[in-house]
């Protein structure tokens, strides 16, 4: 049997696989996932791309899905720090970027703690992939001069979001939102916001099964029900919204029809 104490460690490799269309992940972050030995991988992330790996390659599901059964955090960080410890590159590939609410800091801290190399390869986050693949720009000039990109799960510490601070902002985009969008409009509102402030919702952004839906803040949640928007969806709310292409948004509304 091999002594593992005289193997030379592997590197972990945080890879942003990008907000869902198998082309949107980065050259380097391709190339390192067909280098890979161990491959942990996200839901979100395409699964065109596990197709890249190498043959021998381990393949491991880590994804977290609301309301089932899911690895936790602790396990992916061990499983992270075993296999590089056994001389192996592992890649933990991630939907968008690892550093966007994606918890890339956790195991990139649980990789320091266990003396293990680590690189963080960015990826393209839906945050700002989902209104641009929509046709809405974040920012515009003399439209949206800032933006603010908020995931709307909790803490788990019990706080609520801050509305009367974001309502100031001129474009909010939120992740992870579908599940407690009327919450979001209803208190974006009561702080302040104007019921009738362009909102969207993108479903599925930059995938075959794209669908994006514009209305006005107090309307959204229940045009949203009503054509079924489901997730993966991201919220995007402010004068910006109003500028999606109308015809691609009939066209999107007409599928669900």
């Amino acid at each position: 049997m091999p002594d593992h104490r005289y193997q030379v460690q592997g590197t972990v490799y945080l890879v942003g696989a990008g907000p869902g269309d198998p082309d949107l992940i980065t050259v380097r972050g391709l190339r390192l996932l067909r280098q890979a030995d161990v491959i942990l991988y996200d839901r979100l992330a395409a699964r065109e791309l596990l197709r890249e790996a190498k043959p021998g390659a381990r393949l491991i599901d880590v994804g977290k899905r609301a309301g089932r059964p899911s690895t936790p955090q602790e396990e992916i960080h061990r499983l992270l720090v075993l296999h590089a410890r056994r001389g192996r590159t592992v890649v933990r590939l991630k939907g968008g970027d690892p550093f966007v609410f994606g918890r890339g800091g956790e195991e990139r801290e649980a990789c320091k703690r266990a003396a293990i190399a680590c690189e963080v390869v960015p990826g393209v986050s839906s945050a700002v992939a989902a209104p641009g693949a929509a046709g809405i720009p974040v920012t515009h000039r003399q439209v949206s001069r800032h933006f603010a990109v908020i995931t709307a799960r909790s803490n788990g510490k019990g706080a609520s979001l801050d509305y009367r601070a974001l309502a100031a902002i001129d474009t909010l985009v939120f992740l992870m939102g579908r599940g407690r969008l009327k919450q979001i409009c209803r208190g974006l509102i009561e702080a302040g916001r104007p019921p009738d402030t362009p909102a969207a919702i993108v479903e599925r952004a930059t995938t075959p099964d794209q669908r994006s839906l514009v209305a006005t803040l107090s309307d959204l949640p229940l045009q949203a029900d009503d054509n079924a928007i489901s997730t993966p969806a991201v919220i995007v709310v402010g004068e910006v919204a109003a500028m999606a292409p109308q015809r691609a948004l009939r066209q999107a509304l007409q599928a669900t029809a």
